[in-house]
């Protein structure tokens, strides 16, 4: 063991200007991948902003159903509709059968 270290330190002390460039190049390497605007955190960033995508779409949709809604709701039909699937109202005389899924 001891020559092992005797080898290491011989090596350090006659190519420093390698070392110091090895060390340097890992030290680059390792703040390239993991700093605040490092590879890993842009590719997280990346998946997130996908994601939010998707769900900007998905309420952007629903916004525009709603809009619809909103326009028909002042029709007497569609209140009519909505009274009737939501509500299970009924007109006078009428029978009212509910089905449900099991």
């Amino acid at each position: 063991m001891k020559k092992f270290f005797n080898k290491l330190w011989d090596h350090l002390r006659t190519n420093p200007k390698q070392i110091f460039f090895r060390v340097a190049f890992v030290l680059f390497i390792i703040w390239f991948l993991f700093d605040d605007f490092g590879i890993v955190k842009r590719i997280r960033m990346e998946a997130e902003q996908r994601i939010l995508v998707e769900r900007l779409k998905t309420v952007r949709k629903r916004v525009e159903e709603n809009e619809l809604r909103i326009q028909h709701a002042k029709d007497p039909d569609s209140v009519e509709k909505a009274a009737r699937e939501k509500y299970n109202f009924r007109k006078e005389g009428e029978t009212l059968f509910i089905i449900r899924d099991k």
